[in-house]
């Protein structure tokens, strides 16, 4: 509760990380309208500016990037934010690509296409709703 007897709640911040700027859109618009905070990156470099700047608290990552794979940026991430949930969301969905991802610290793996339904249900469980 603050001063004037309200309850103090904390925006949660979604950072999106895709080369298709049609999914950050779409995510950011979707994940907006339910509250959440949103940006985007379209690169694992200026996601990491991002992430360093004003960390989110869920992390949307592609895997296949102009920079570099999602699911290796995301092991140096978990290890440096491991309060940072990360949700992959990618076209190359095989059981390797699940296994690898999980042990690189990825919270949850959502394959291409994606409904907004499967992601507001991954960020619900991610924050505990």
């Amino acid at each position: 509760m603050n001063l004037a007897g309200e309850e103090m709640t904390s925006v949660i911040k979604i950072l999106i990380v895709d080369d298709e700027q049609d999914i950050c859109y779409f995510l950011s618009r979707n994940l907006s309208s339910k509250g959440y905070k949103t940006s985007f990156s379209h690169s694992l470099a200026d996601a990491r500016l991002e992430i360093e700047k004003n960390t989110p608290d869920i992390l949307l990552l592609d895997n296949h990037l102009p920079d570099g794979k999602g699911v290796d940026f995301a092991r140096g991430i978990s290890e440096k934010y491991p309060d940072l949930k990360t949700i992959m969301i990618t076209a190359h969905d095989s059981p390797q690509d699940r296994s690898r991802a999980y042990s690189n610290g990825i919270s949850f793996f959502l394959a291409k296409p994606f409904t907004m339904a499967s992601i507001n249900q991954v960020v619900d469980l991610v924050i505990g709703k």
